[in-house]
């Protein structure tokens, strides 16, 4: 199954999967750990261990913050 991936902020790649990949899968293929990205179709996040569905997948990068040493709250 061909897979088209848009990262959120960083563009589109193709990927082709087996037919039983799991969307963590995908996430993987994209480079990512499925614990710092979620797989969004159309508009709506997916379970990581559902069978991909789609052929356009947009994966949003999780983004940890806090505070480093110095900062004021």
């Amino acid at each position: 199954m061909d897979v088209t991936v848009e990262v959120v902020g960083e563009g589109a790649e193709e990927y082709s999967l087996a037919a039983d990949a799991t969307y963590d899968d995908l996430i993987r293929a994209a480079g990512y750990h499925p614990q710092e990205a979620s797989a969004l179709v159309d508009g709506s996040p997916v379970p990581g261990d559902r069978v991909v569905d789609a052929e356009t997948v947009r994966v949003l990068r999780l983004i940890k913050g806090g505070m480093g040493t110095g900062d004021s709250p």
